[in-house]
């Protein structure tokens, strides 16, 4: 297999399924910044030029969520996908809701702070965006008061998507009065296999001074 990504974007969550199960592969960085993703032959595997990309055999397959779940289902015995219906529609559930309630509000954001040109930022769609963020945070938070994971007894597919969006949230100061949260996704960053935090990947790309 091979994924195609690079630092503190969304497929540090598809290493992190990987890397819990064991799962060969290698990585291939794309330089977004160099405009890398805009290659043919990167357009060619998505063609929204978006990462990660992971490339298993004769599939290929975009969106970091759906990655991981496919992922979970190849490695069915390794138990990121739950056996149970109920726990697994459950593991669904909060799967989806970390992607459009709390990981939307934050592309707002960083679409508003420094990814439009300067000239289509709109400062109130930050503030919108921030409200809506931690109203759909103090849901998940409600949730995890008494949990170590997300769904069941060990981490599931959930996990490996909602940490890393809650790792977002942390780094634009959004989860301090959260700390059902704070703590969940700092013990899960403690695991042996987790991947590298945001902040941390982020330096790494930066050329030494």
């Amino acid at each position: 297999m091979k994924l195609y990504g690079l630092g503190p974007t969304r497929s540090l969550r598809v290493r992190w399924a990987l890397q819990e199960l064991d799962a060969e592969f290698e990585f291939v960085p794309i330089n977004l910044l160099a405009g890398e993703n805009r290659h043919p032959d990167f357009l060619s595997l998505n063609p929204a030029g978006k990462l990660p990309v992971l490339v298993d055999g004769d599939l290929v397959l975009t969106e970091s969520a759906a990655i991981v779940m496919y992922l979970a289902e190849k490695y069915g015995a390794k138990g990121l996908m739950p056996t149970d219906l109920s726990e697994r529609a459950q593991a669904y559930r909060w799967s989806m809701f970390s992607v459009t309630e709390l990981e939307q509000p934050l592309w707002r954001i960083a679409k508003h702070s420094f990814l439009y040109p300067e000239d289509k930022r709109l400062p109130e769609d930050i503030t919108l965006a921030k409200e809506d963020f931690t109203a759909m945070a103090a849901i998940l938070n409600r949730h995890m008061d008494g949990r170590e994971f997300i769904v069941g007894d060990t981490i599931s597919i959930a996990d490996c998507i909602t940490a890393y969006v809650l790792d977002w949230g942390n780094e634009i100061g959004l989860i301090d009065d959260f700390p059902h949260l704070k703590s969940y996704f700092e013990r899960m960053y403690a695991r042996s296999k987790a991947p590298q935090r945001i902040a941390q990947a982020a330096a790494d790309l930066r050329p030494a001074a």
